[in-house]
């Protein structure tokens, strides 16, 4: 069968690119070897530094021992570590020195990830660090599943056998955790929490150890570790009081004891009367019954009261950030100042326990201390000037996002307009690996920035945040995060009262459930933005809609559907003088015209595009034509035409450096090869492209290859390889929603099993490929049926 996969909506327009998840891989002669997990080899190192001075905790280490010494009741189980108690008693610091501690027992690794269960933004689901892990795996970004079930299956059989340490800090809940949890006894789960996770202790087994506050002892022991460089003749009395005040909380220790090193020459005893003061006033001021929290929060202020008035300024303004994490210009930008500047205030707060230095020129916030933070930014700072920060703040991210898109994916991006001014600075990137880097860590800054732009004011640069973001989303499979940021853009258009801006953010989440197969959806939301578009006048967006239209018509095989729409669309971009959009269509059509199998007409078409592209510069254009090109003329019988113009593409993907573009065209030229009675060289093009495929992650074009490689095996007298190659396209397609292909490859597999003798399975692929077939009315689908139906008859 002759069919072309993978139909994907390009935001340039274009109907021939590349799907999302991976199967099999390909190894010499004729053998295809089936290895759908990313190489093993691959080991993550990911745990945090281990605080210094830890103190004690020696009875917790030890039943936390128990679940890596000796034999388990549950030998199939994973072992599960629930670290509970309240905020700022050390559960973190605990868990982090422990899993160090037993580092040589887990050769396959560790695995870390900030659930945010108590972080000033959502808490990150579990779709979301089930997408992290596997990319820290090894997984490819364009083999990424969109559902959540599917990654958890995948998570769960790449676990299998490895021995692994997974730190989950700051679970919000057990339901959170257990899509995380792997299922392999060789691993073991840490997690910490506020919560007291009895879901996880209930279901799962889970050891749960409650840290409690220090004894007095500990925390003078913790204190005297703390201040030993600075301050050696404090009396064990002064250091009692100063941890009760501190109510054994580590965290608020640390703070004090910072700020007790900060003053060498003071009398520890002034210290404490000042730090009873705050306490008074907290006491008096606030009727929170939280363990230990007035004890906190009056050591928070205490500390904050001393910082120089500008690092306590920068302090407070960190409060606006949208995340607890950040780095140096995105913080330079907020406080409006000089980045040398910036950098010395941050480095006081770290010396005051405020803030976490991490690695990269990051810094992080306790949750707690950034809630106090925010707290005093809404005290001290008047609402206009608060507003106006937030604005600047969320202008940066909207603008360095849109740097970031150009240059990950500049044919795709979404262009600024004047409505939100540019900061003063944001960034630039130099290419495509600067670019994706800050995005990757920016990636949860960016989905609470759009968040907190749609609640506080700021519909105008969520909606634009959100479109800005698609392209590099789009390129790297963030569905979690593209579907999210997508459907607060809707409503923030709406209540911005933009229609211009509801009809692309309706194109946007149209766009994002067509990459995860919603079609449904997807379709709703690109007539809801048609119907806007040409109620504003919007002619351009009105054949961009059109054309998304037929781009699910082509994905559904509704052939004659999709032809009609990319007509109107073409019509449209010709009348607006705009000629790579025109020669796009083109494309499409022609694309449609070959399923058709209307090849002559195809090629009169696609040569008016190929002209256009080669004139506008546009290289991927300029082989994708030529890829139809190639496609049409072997469709009506040229094939020296077909094998010039299919090489030229291939040249054009060398030149690149571009496998994707390769991996794609190659499969087209064993085609050529095939048709022209060569097996041998078609297998090998295939198996090529096969190969390619598996490396780029792209299930339906991999399966498209194993598939052709199959027909070329059939015609060299290969049944026994053949069958293997086309049942693993059929397993592939199976789980791609690909009725067309899959009823195309159970054809070539009855015809392979026919002559091993398989007489009853080949009748059953034939069956099922005429029942696939039955929806499809266009020539080459009744074709296709007609004579899958005439073999049935044989076979009686």
């Amino acid at each position: 069968m002759d069919d072309e996969t993978g139909h994907v909506n390009r935001f340039d327009g274009s109907a021939s690119a590349h799907t999302v998840v991976q199967a099999g891989e390909v190894h010499g002669g004729v053998h295809f070897h089936h290895q759908p997990l990313p190489d093993p080899s691959v080991i993550p190192h990911q745990l945090r530094g281990a605080v210094r001075h830890f103190v004690n905790r020696t009875q917790e280490q030890a039943r936390l021992g128990s679940l890596v010494a000796g034999s388990h009741d549950e030998p199939h189980a994973v072992r599960v570590a629930a670290i509970t108690g309240t905020a700022g008693v050390g559960k973190t610091s605990l868990a982090l020195h422990w899993a160090h501690s037993v580092r040589p027992h887990f050769p396959g690794g560790e695995l870390y990830a900030n659930l945010r269960g108590y972080a000033a933004g959502p808490p990150a689901s579990p779709q979301e660090i089930l997408g992290h892990f596997l990319e820290d795996l090894g997984v490819p970004s364009t083999r990424m599943p969109a559902e959540r079930e599917r990654r958890e299956t995948m998570f769960r059989s790449l676990m299998a056998d490895r021995h692994m340490l997974m730190f989950l800090d700051n679970a919000a809940d057990s339901t959170q955790v257990r899509p995380l949890l792997p299922a392999t006894p060789g691993c073991l789960v840490v997690v910490t929490s506020r919560d007291d996770l009895s879901g996880l202790v209930a279901q799962q087994g889970a050891l749960r150890l409650e840290v409690t506050t220090f004894s007095t002892t500990d925390a003078v022991t913790l204190l005297r570790a703390t201040t030993a460089d600075y301050r050696t003749r404090d009396r064990r009395a002064d250091l009692a009081a100063l941890a009760r005040l501190c109510a054994g909380l580590p965290l608020a220790l640390r703070i004090a004891a910072e700020r007790a090193a900060g003053w060498p020459s003071m009398p520890l005893g002034e210290l404490i009367d000042d730090l009873r003061d705050e306490s008074a006033r907290w006491s008096v001021l606030t009727a929170d019954t939280e363990e230990g929290s007035d004890a906190m929060r009056s050591v928070f202020e205490w500390s904050y009261q001393a910082l120089p008035a500008p690092a306590a300024r920068l302090f407070r303004l960190l409060g606006l950030h949208p995340g607890n994490e950040f780095g140096l210009p995105a913080i330079a930008n907020l406080a409006s100042v000089e980045p040398t500047q910036v950098r010395t205030l941050l480095d006081t707060l770290v010396r005051a326990h405020l803030l976490e230095r991490r690695p990269a020129g990051r810094y992080e916030f306790h949750d707690l201390l950034r809630a106090y933070a925010a707290e005093q930014v809404r005290q001290e700072e008047s609402e206009a000037d608060r507003t106006e920060i937030l604005g600047r703040c969320l202008a940066w991210y909207l603008h360095t996002a849109y740097a970031a898109q150009y240059a990950i994916a500049p044919f795709d991006r979404y262009d600024l307009d004047d409505q939100i001014p540019a900061p003063a600075t944001p960034l630039r990137f130099d290419g495509y690996e600067s670019a994706f880097q800050w995005y990757r860590t920016e990636r949860a800054n960016l989905v609470t920035a759009t968040h907190i732009a749609a609640g506080a004011g700021f519909p105008k640069i969520a909606w634009r945040l959100a479109v800005v973001l698609r392209a590099v989303y789009m390129h790297h499979n963030a569905f979690d995060d593209w579907v999210t940021t997508a459907r607060i853009a809707v409503d923030a258009a709406a209540r911005a009262g933009e229609q211009a801006g509801e009809a692309e953010t309706l194109e946007n989440l149209g766009k994002a459930a067509f990459q995860a197969l919603r079609l449904d959806e997807a379709e709703e939301c690109h007539r809801a933005a048609l119907a806007i578009r040409r109620r504003i006048g919007d002619q351009r967006g009105t054949a961009v809609s059109i054309n998304a239209l037929g781009l699910l018509g082509l994905r559904r095989r509704r052939l004659d559907e999709a032809k009609s729409h990319f007509e109107d669309s073409a019509k449209i971009f010709r009348e607006l003088g705009d000629r790579r959009w025109t020669a796009l269509m083109r494309s499409n059509l022609a694309e449609t015209l070959c399923e058709l199998g209307r090849g002559e007409e195809a090629g009169e078409i696609v040569e008016q595009a190929l002209a256009d592209f080669r004139e506008l510069g546009d290289h991927f254009g300029e082989g994708n034509a030529l890829f139809l090109l190639s496609w049409a003329r072997r469709t009506s019988g040229d094939l020296e035409a077909a094998s010039r113009a299919i090489g030229a593409a291939l040249s054009i993907a060398s030149d690149e450096d571009n496998q994707v573009w390769r991996g794609h065209w190659l499969a087209e030229s064993a085609k050529v090869e095939r048709v022209r009675a060569n097996p041998e060289a078609a297998l090998r093009l295939f198996r090529e492209s096969a190969g390619v495929q598996r490396r780029l992650g792209d299930a339906a074009r991999e399966a498209a290859a194993l598939d052709g490689a199959g027909e070329a095996c059939q015609a060299l007298g290969l049944f026994e390889e053949a069958a293997k190659l086309h049942r693993s396209a059929v397993a592939t397609y199976r789980g791609l929603d690909a009725r067309w292909q899959l009823a195309g490859a159970l054809e070539n597999l009855s015809g392979a099993l026919g002559p091993l003798g398989e007489h009853e399975p080949a009748r059953a692929a034939r069956q099922e490929a005429l029942l696939l077939l039955g929806p499809f009315n266009d020539p080459q689908a009744i074709a296709l049926a007609e004579g899958v139906a005439r073999h049935l008859g044989d076979d009686d």
